[in-house]
């Protein structure tokens, strides 16, 4: 019914307009008594067997939403009312940002893609600060994470300075922290993965982190275009430095291998690449990853997740959790469950 009658609804809509629109009409609907109700029931998939326990924490199941699709945290209770195991806010960052100009969220529909330019746009930390304390924690299962970056007018020598604002404050309100150095969208920020930039952030972070009475877990998103080296390098800090886990992988900047023309590509111009065309690049670096990072890291793959067979293969390829965001736009809110079956099945 999504594909047939929901999907071609909202893709006839500005994607970033038919984002806020879907995601306020479920929020609309689960409101409403009984048919809330029936909702959560349709798509509710319980089993002690998708029960996940990594850092320290039990996931319901191992299938998260990624960051990015809920950056100011308005959508948690839908959100879990769909069945996501966990869920990761943001990125935000420490001041409100407006994002880079519109039109910046682009759909290429014959590669199952998005194309996006949006540029760490969200509402600074402080909102989302309080989103979170209002949020009945009891009556959400999902395992909340909090994406966290810098904001664009923030040098990158003074970048650890941003990431440590974001710990600092969201640390009593989210159950583990990704640090994003990833994303193609910020200049500069993809620079920051190297080892001098990453040993600055991470170590400055850890410091904050262990300061806290309950220390959070603390993940590296990486992005898909890295060389070997590169990721090996990455690997290497984070045995030395003890960080929990990696999230692989963001966004890709790569056009290739696209059914959609190049004329289409061209013109909609910079941004991540997500969706089907970065899975194989994707699992590429999981693979890698699982087999240079410490046996006891967490590792999350997303990435290109669409179906069973992905989810499968990223779990094959080495993830502890998987993420969807892309294949959740074009597969709808049903995948939730059927990837959960999958894992059980």
């Amino acid at each position: 019914m999504y594909k047939l009658l929901v999907r071609p609804l909202f893709f006839f809509l500005d994607p970033e307009t038919s984002h806020h629109l879907a995601l306020k009409g479920f929020s609309i609907l689960l409101n409403i008594p009984i048919l809330g109700w029936l909702i959560k029931a349709f798509f509710s998939f319980e089993d002690d067997r998708l029960k996940v326990s990594k850092m320290g924490i039990t996931f319901p199941n191992p299938v998260g939403l990624a960051a990015g699709f809920d950056k100011d945290g308005k959508y948690i209770e839908v959100l879990d009312a769909l069945g996501f195991g966990f869920i990761e806010v943001g990125t935000v960052t420490p001041l409100p940002q407006s994002g880079n100009p519109k039109p910046r969220l682009f759909r290429l529909k014959q590669d199952e893609a998005i194309i996006n330019r949006m540029g760490f746009n969200n509402a600074g930390v402080d909102a989302l600060v309080e989103r979170l304390t209002r949020l009945d924690r009891t009556k959400i299962s999902a395992v909340i994470g909090g994406n966290i970056g810098k904001n664009k007018v923030t040098p990158n020598e003074e970048a650890h300075l941003d990431y440590v604002k974001c710990i600092e404050k969201l640390h009593p309100l989210v159950d583990y922290f990704v640090v994003n150095v990833s994303s193609p969208n910020t200049p500069g920020l993809r620079a920051l993965q190297d080892r001098e930039s990453l040993m600055k952030i991470l170590g400055s972070i850890q410091d904050t982190d262990i300061q806290k009475k309950n220390p959070k877990p603390i993940l590296l998103k990486i992005a898909p275009d890295l060389t070997q080296e590169a990721v090996s390098e990455i690997c290497s800090l984070l045995n030395e430095l003890g960080i929990e886990g990696m999230i692989t992988t963001n966004t890709t900047i790569s056009r290739s291998g696209l059914k959609t023309s190049h004329e289409k590509i061209t013109a909609i111009g910079n941004g991540g690449l997500s969706g089907q065309p970065v899975f194989e690049s994707s699992n590429a670096i999981l693979h890698q990853v699982k087999n240079e990072l410490d046996q006891s890291m967490t590792l999350i793959g997303v990435g290109g997740i669409h179906d069973e067979y992905s989810a499968k293969t990223k779990f094959s390829s080495g993830a502890d959790l998987i993420q969807v965001y892309t294949g959740f736009i074009y597969e709808g809110p049903g995948l939730i469950k059927r990837l959960k079956k999958a894992v059980v099945g």
